[in-house]
């Protein structure tokens, strides 16, 4: 949302920006579409775009088929992960929108609002017309930054967001950070904005730093970026989403000398289970990183995944074994979840995947686990979850836990969500 408000700003359009945490308690739906309904009367020019994600679909469906009904004339522009990774017929989908961007959206959504009509942009898709499936072109060197230009003001800020890159190299099945159909130049935003907002949440004294990156610890300039955090002797924490296998003693020196918490997604510990999902792990390599971060008293947490083609309720025990074995501070373990557009989700059939009917649905079932085994898969994720960082030492222990309660399929539905889970509308 940031970045799209400063770059409609640098472009000297207006606008509103509205965010909604979905998960909190008091999250209103009607609420949202009281807000929106007094903008549109205020500006009676004025479109609506949305940012789709997984999270807020259901919401979001409600709100675009009240807006439809409601401003017939006002153009419903859509964007976010659940457009940019859908193929043809989006309308079918989106009955009520006008507009789809598929990509990185700065560029096409100032295209968009500057121009009436249906101005032809690349990524943009217009209701009615032919589907060329292309993904908006952006310059991430070029985009303004949100915090530089004062849109975020972080003066006595704790918690902040924050990107240094977008996209991903690897290829994992169920992932949707790699981007889809897009080729960018590079993925690391300018390295001179980088560093001038790192003085300012230093100068600030913003307390808690989430690094959006889908892997901090790649690419030409992470390094230099834990650097300048040092030399301006940064207290708070850093949260970085890391990968094993390209953890070096460089990276490794600096994280020592900050607060940070990494965060990695191992997934299986299974190499037939990874390799069914392209995400392999360097087993070798994964032990020895975790020795070292133990010797070097770096917190980290590890993620699993339950519910992956080819596991097995005593596969994915052996997982969670492990990461005890290892003493893993913090392990958290996710059920697998079926993201539009994603190779795991076009091969559904090939592993007999079934899906729960849930707001956001989950892999309940597949032809190597039964639901029944999928619960327990499940109890066992919120015995971890209700232990993080007391885990208990064996994995007997933690079965015992994980049978004092049914697992609550709720924990993973849109008012139980991370903190980062949202709704953003621009109007």
């Amino acid at each position: 949302m940031g970045s799209l408000l400063a770059a409609t700003r640098e472009a000297e359009l207006d606008v509103r920006g509205l965010t909604y945490p979905v998960n909190d308690p008091a999250f209103e739906l009607d609420k949202v579409g009281a807000d929106i309904e007094a903008i549109l009367t205020e500006e009676p020019n004025f479109d609506v775009a949305f940012g789709v994600y997984v999270w807020n679909e259901q919401a979001f469906q409600y709100l675009g088929r009240m807006l439809r009904l409601r401003h017939p004339e006002r153009r419903i522009i859509l964007g976010g992960p659940q457009i940019s990774y859908s193929g043809p017929g989006l309308e079918e989908r989106y009955p009520f929108a006008t507009a789809f961007v598929r990509g990185y959206g700065e560029s096409a959504l100032v295209e968009i609002l500057s121009k009436e009509g249906q101005p032809l942009i690349k990524g943009v898709h217009w209701a009615g017309c032919k589907d060329r499936c292309q993904q908006a072109k952006v310059d991430l060197e070029a985009i303004p930054s949100p915090f530089l230009m004062g849109l975020i003001d972080v003066s006595g800020q704790q918690f902040v967001r924050w990107e240094a890159k977008r996209g991903c190299s690897f290829r994992c099945a169920f992932c949707q950070h790699r981007e889809a159909g897009s080729q960018l130049r590079r993925r690391e935003l300018d390295r001179r904005r980088l560093l001038d907002e790192i003085e300012i949440f230093c100068r600030s004294g913003v307390e808690d730093i989430a690094v959006l990156d889908p892997i901090f610890n790649q690419g030409p300039d992470y390094l230099e970026i834990l650097d300048t955090f040092v030399g301006h002797q940064f207290d708070g924490r850093l949260s970085l989403q890391c990968r094993f296998e390209l953890v070096d003693e460089s990276f490794l020196e600096l994280v020592s000398e900050l607060n940070c918490t990494l965060e990695f997604g191992l997934q299986t510990i299974h190499r037939d289970e990874g390799k069914a999902v392209r995400r392999p792990n360097h087993m070798p390599k994964v032990e020895e990183v975790i020795e070292k971060l133990h010797r070097l008293g770096i917190h980290f947490e590890v993620s699993l995944i339950f519910g992956l083609p080819r596991q097995t309720l005593n596969s994915f025990e052996q997982s969670v074994a492990f990461c005890l074995d290892s003493s893993v501070p913090v392990i958290k373990a996710f059920p697998l979840m079926l993201l539009r557009g994603t190779h795991l989700e076009r091969q559904r059939d090939r592993w007999n995947l079934v899906e729960s009917d849930d707001p956001i649905p989950m892999v309940i079932e597949s032809d190597s686990y039964s639901h029944a085994e999928w619960k327990r898969m499940a109890a066992l994720s919120a015995a971890l979850k209700d232990t993080e960082g007391s885990h208990p030492t064996s994995f007997a222990d933690l079965r015992k836990k994980a049978d004092e309660h049914a697992p609550d399929p709720r924990r993973w539905s849109p008012d139980a969500l991370p903190q980062w889970a949202e709704t953003s509308v621009f109007a």
